[in-house]
């Protein structure tokens, strides 16, 4: 007789639910997130049923106790939150709700209405690892971003002038630059010949010689605090700065070695050989795409994936299009980014743009539509492991004519 489990995943421990076909509860198992729990997890399970005969059903579909369970023989069933949460009100009435609740509601979901939900097919180790240093370096960017704001914001409230001599201040230079004059008062004697040392000893490529970052400096607005306050103030400057240069050099460590990574890979060749996916942008594609051709079986599916089709809502007379939510949205940002650079090396994307423009979208909506776009391409370059060529992409071929 067919057996189904349902798994409530918990920081420290796990509930654990094994139904019959007819949906009667064989087990119920707590267990610790330990090495000794998790063994004993897999030594009840062995004993109730083969592992590759007893599907467990989670709602997250990665992370170690998932990767415990693979590892162990037993098919792995993803269940998205949303499909958990709509189908609650099938077992009870009231709102209540509790872990061993929900791992039976999750076995008895796979029982009934399995056949709608794909097992797990894991990616090779390739990507694993590519998509551990993609989704950590997009982390450590936002982290980038979020203190340079705070930088900025404290330089325009006490000394704006600083803020504005280079052009990105948490480039190596400008970090380099606040570390060194974090006041206005230590910036008192620099002068043309001070300043073109400074940027000889820290290798400035710029374009900009001295005496215009020099007026950049002198022509921003003074600022009014008080010595005591700007002191303070530049003690947070050093701080910040002391944060950001490492943070910097470590995401361009990383993104060299993330660019070198994609480039050794077969489906990251794919990515790379469309109109301006570059490397980084390709390998944030790739990471989110993966190399599992099943689990993508058409375009669709992977446009609903990456949130880049509207979501239709249709009930007798009223029909609506509404925005896309639930989806993958590192996979979105990383997908409109391409096809947002894509319009400016791509005819063809340039015109799909304009037209959206012309209808009346708005900027985003329309990078949407051409992401939509694109992605029937990619889908069959991808399904078939061939390049992009713009010899076979017959409406750019039709336009470039």
């Amino acid at each position: 007789m067919p057996l189904h489990a349902g798994l409530d995943w918990g920081a420290t421990s796990h509930a654990v639910c094994v139904v019959d076909d007819r949906g009667a509860i064989l087990a119920r198992i707590e267990c610790s997130h330990t090495t000794a729990g998790l063994a004993d997890l897999l030594a009840r399970l062995k004993r109730l049923a083969p592992s590759s005969d007893l599907p467990v059903a989670i709602e997250r579909p990665s992370g170690l106790l998932v990767e415990t369970l693979a590892a162990a023989g037993h098919p792995v069933v993803p269940i998205h939150p949303n499909v958990v949460k709509a189908c609650r009100p099938r077992y009870r009435a009231a709102g209540g709700k509790s872990d061993p609740g929900d791992a039976y509601m999750l076995a008895d979901i796979l029982r009934t209405d399995g056949h709608r939900f794909a097992r797990l097919r894991p990616a090779s180790d390739e990507i694993r690892a590519l998509r551990a240093m993609v989704r950590g370096r997009d982390d450590l960017v936002a982290t980038r971003v979020s203190l340079a704001n705070q930088l900025r914001a404290l330089l325009d409230d006490f000394w704006p002038g600083a803020a504005a001599i280079f052009a990105a201040i948490d480039s190596p230079i400008a970090l380099a630059f606040l570390a060194r004059y974090p006041t206005p008062d230590s910036a008192g004697r620099l002068g043309e010949k001070r300043l073109a040392s400074f940027m000889a000893q820290h290798a400035y490529c710029g374009r900009r010689s001295p005496a215009e970052l020099l007026a950049r400096l002198r022509q921003a607005p003074a600022g009014l605090a008080a010595d005591a306050e700007a002191d303070a103030k530049g003690e947070i400057v050093r701080a910040l700065t002391a944060v950001l240069g490492p943070l910097v050099a470590e995401i361009a460590r990383l993104s060299s070695r993330i660019e070198h990574a994609v480039a050794d890979l077969p489906d990251g060749q794919i990515i790379m050989s469309f109109p301006r996916a570059g490397r980084i942008n390709a390998a944030q594609i790739l990471a989110e795409l993966g190399d599992v051709r099943a689990r993508f079986q058409t375009e669709s599916q992977l446009a609903a994936e990456a949130g880049v089709c509207p979501v239709t809502h249709a009930s007798g007379k009223s029909r609506g299009v509404v925005f896309r939510f639930a989806c993958n949205h590192r996979l979105r940002a990383a997908v409109t980014c391409w096809a947002d650079n894509s319009r400016h090396a791509s005819a063809w994307a340039a015109s799909l743009y304009a037209q959206a423009r012309q209808r009346g979208c708005d900027h985003p909506h329309a990078v949407r539509i051409l992401a939509r776009a694109w992605l029937r391409v990619l889908w069959k370059a991808w399904s078939e492991r061939i390049p992009y060529d713009p010899a076979r992409h017959a409406s750019a071929a039709k336009l470039a004519a």
